[in-house]
């Protein structure tokens, strides 16, 4: 049984030398290239070795890509944040990454962007995209709080 669609990969393919295809169960394929990804993660170097990238695999709930285990694996969230990433939209990662830095409660980071909580729900989850109006509203709420501290 699939807990969360958005975040379980159900088939993946290796592209030499550093791509992926992900097929996640929501019915959703992503290409990454994990280039900059192993190049900006020292965790990930061993990845530079064109026939460790290749062993790719799922583990059997479909939750992390597995190339040794318990050892250099990426999970399944995080993938598809980079896949969205590199398509030119916007990840829930980084809206996660805004509340934290401005210790915003999801309601009040709703509120902060001008959308219900439920749609926040919804964009954190990878359940609906974030909509560039969303992250720009974060951007300008940032604006506009540190200008309020001038």
């Amino acid at each position: 049984m699939i807990h969360d669609p958005h975040h379980t990969i159900i088939a993946l393919a290796v592209r030499a030398p550093s791509g992926l295809t992900l097929t996640f169960a929501d019915g959703a394929t992503f290409g990454i290239d994990m280039a900059r990804a192993v190049t900006a993660y020292p965790a990930l170097s061993a990845l530079n070795d064109p026939a460790l990238f290749a062993m790719a695999r799922l583990d059997a709930l479909g939750g992390y890509v597995i190339w040794t285990e318990d050892d250099l694996e990426m999970a399944a969230d995080n993938l598809r944040n980079l896949a969205i990433e590199q398509a030119g939209g916007i990840g829930p990662e980084r809206i996660l990454n805004w509340m934290a830095k401005h210790s915003l409660t999801q309601e009040r980071a709703a509120q902060a962007v001008g959308v219900s909580r439920r749609m926040l729900n919804y964009y954190l989850s990878g359940a609906r995209p974030i909509p560039k109006t969303v992250w720009l509203a974060c951007l300008g709420w940032e604006t506009v709080g540190e200008l309020s501290h001038v």
